[in-house]
């Protein structure tokens, strides 16, 4: 009898080892990595993508930075699980559920990018320092730089910069400037319109879930979505047709892709002030299948006329 207690107890523990082991692979948010694919823009944009040798070393940047960005979410669900219970999405993750004890989503959010980090030194060290430049921003974000507005959405479009660049170092190329641009204001896209959807769903208790919200209102983000939608245009199209890009592709075509950057952003902003969403860029862009053909027509036609000289 005893020995049969005994191992219901074992396999009891370890069902529960297991299960904790699944919330804090949850807290990870596996599905936001899909954000570093920003990693491959270097990779891409200098003819590369067929390279087995730095296809790799991509590959393994865009792993550790997976890892890098888990580590962080579960730190700033640590620091945020009390404003994140009042949110209607963000209530129901594990930390802030109390499904997942701080007691062990610390200790494993610190290891996991103790591990990244180091492995990035070694991979290369220069993507190693800004991995780690990544991870202090993260923390400045979530210590203190949310609470700032404007300068809270710089911080997270900074972000998705620092991914370009990592992607450029790792491979050792030159990106064009045209495209951090393009990236900054992409990001500075996503950013507002997310505030804009936390601002109109949480407009009962704005400051109770993020205090920056305050000074936020829905006219103002407008405001400020319309100037970056345009300048995101604006900077993609003349980035496809300035001399410098003409010159390193030998070819003017990529205007042709303008249509689809275009529909992509127009799609979004349906999403955001019809469908009344836009807090997940990710979610939008893993479930909105016009969004992932959209983004997938693009790529195949810019490959082509990057990787073959025609449309």
């Amino acid at each position: 009898m005893s020995v049969k207690v005994s191992s219901a107890h074992t396999v009891q523990r370890a069902n529960g080892i297991v299960f904790t082991l699944g919330l804090f692979v949850s807290s990870l948010r596996p599905w936001e990595w899909i954000k570093n694919a920003f990693i491959f823009a270097a990779l891409f944009f200098s003819k590369n993508l067929l390279n087995p040798t730095l296809f790799a070393k991509t590959l393994l940047a865009f792993g550790l930075y997976c890892l890098v960005a888990g580590g962080v979410y579960v730190l700033n669900d640590i620091w945020d699980r009390d404003a994140d219970k009042k949110h209607p999405q963000k209530s129901v993750r594990p930390i802030a559920s109390g499904a997942l004890p701080v007691a062990v989503a610390a200790p494993g959010g610190v290891f996991v990018l103790s591990i990244a980090v180091s492995l990035a030194f070694l991979l290369n060290p220069s993507f190693g320092i800004i991995i780690a430049s990544y991870v202090v921003l993260n923390i400045m974000y979530s210590l203190w730089l949310k609470h700032l507005v404007i300068l809270d959405v710089f911080s997270i479009a900074t972000g998705f910069v620092l991914r370009v660049v990592a992607g450029a170092v790792v491979i050792d190329v030159v990106i064009s400037h045209w495209l951090l641009v393009c990236t900054l204001l992409l990001a500075l896209f996503l950013g507002f319109t997310k505030r804009r959807y936390e601002v109109v769903s949480l407009s009962n208790d704005t400051t109770g879930h993020r205090r920056v919200l305050a000074e936020y209102n829905p006219a103002f983000l407008d405001i400020m979505i319309g100037i970056v939608t345009s300048a995101t245009v604006v900077a993609y199209t003349l980035y496809t047709v300035s001399p410098e890009t003409i010159q390193r592709y030998n070819t003017d075509r990529l205007l042709l892709t303008v249509p689809f950057v275009l529909y992509g952003i127009f799609r979004y902003l349906y999403i955001v002030y019809h469908k009344h969403q836009g807090w997940n860029p990710a979610h939008a862009l893993l479930t909105d299948v016009p969004i992932l053909i959209n983004v997938f027509l693009w790529g195949i036609v810019s490959g082509l006329i990057l990787y073959t000289g025609t449309p």
